[in-house]
This record gives structure tokens, C-alpha cells and sequence, in this order.
């Protein structure tokens, strides 16, 4: 079992970066694929980005694909998304998942971060 908690969040304006953390407990975080989630106001939560258990493969949202980059350091047991380049669209919760799998990317998330507000102003 892991348990995630997410940072980072703000408020920023258009054009912006800002660079979220999700600090994962337990000493199998390096057999988990990562992924990164957000709920925009009033919408349905969407799939952001995934990262591989290894690290060595990763998958992003065309929406925000040149834009975002997800990586991850097994050494802190913390994922990371850099943001650039920010939209007033990407304006959200953003949430971390994992899940112990070898299926990339992953079809569902078992543990969740608690979230952390995005927003971008225009």
C-alpha cells in the first residue's frame, strides 16, 4: 500500500510554470506507475500524464503534450509534474495516483493524492 500527498499548487498567470510534487510513503514506491489527474471546475476529472514504473516510458494527455513533463525520482519517493507554458484551461484540482502494475499506461489508479489547486489567470 502507498499513501500520496500531493504540493505545489497556485496561482499563477498565463504563460507561467509551476512545478507539482506528490511525496509517496512505503518502500515499494519504485514498483508503482505514476500518473497525474485534474478536475477542472464543473467537469469530470481527466487523465494528465503516466509514468512507468521504471521511469524509462511516460504518456501525457494531448492537451497538454510539449507542455508538461512528468518524472519521477525513486530516491525521494516523489513524482513530479512541471507545468509550462500555463493556459487559463488548465485551471484545476490536480491529483497523483499510483498503481502497482507492469500494464503501461495504467487502465485504473488504486491510491490518490488529496489533490492540489491549479489555477492560471488570463
Amino acid at each position: 500500500q502507498v499513501q500520496l500527498v500531493d504540493s505545489g499548487g497556485g496561482l499563477v498567470q498565463a504563460g507561467d510554470s509551476l512545478r507539482l510534487s506528490c511525496a509517496a510513503s512505503g518502500r515499494t514506491f519504485s514498483t508503482y506507475a505514476m500518473g497525474w489527474f485534474r478536475q477542472p471546475p464543473g467537469k469530470e476529472r481527466e487523465f494528465v500524464a503516466a509514468i512507468s514504473w521504471s521511469g524509462g516510458n511516460t504518456y501525457y494527455a494531448d492537451s497538454v503534450k510539449g507542455r508538461f513533463t512528468i518524472s519521477r525520482d525513486s530516491a525521494k519517493n516523489t513524482v513530479y509534474l512541471q507545468m509550462n507554458s500555463l493556459k487559463p484551461g488548465d485551471t484545476a484540482v490536480y491529483y497523483c495516483a499510483a498503481q502497482r502494475t507492469l500494464a503501461f499506461p495504467p487502465p485504473v489508479y488504486d491510491y490518490w493524492g488529496q489533490g492540489t489547486q491549479v489555477t492560471v489567470s488570463s
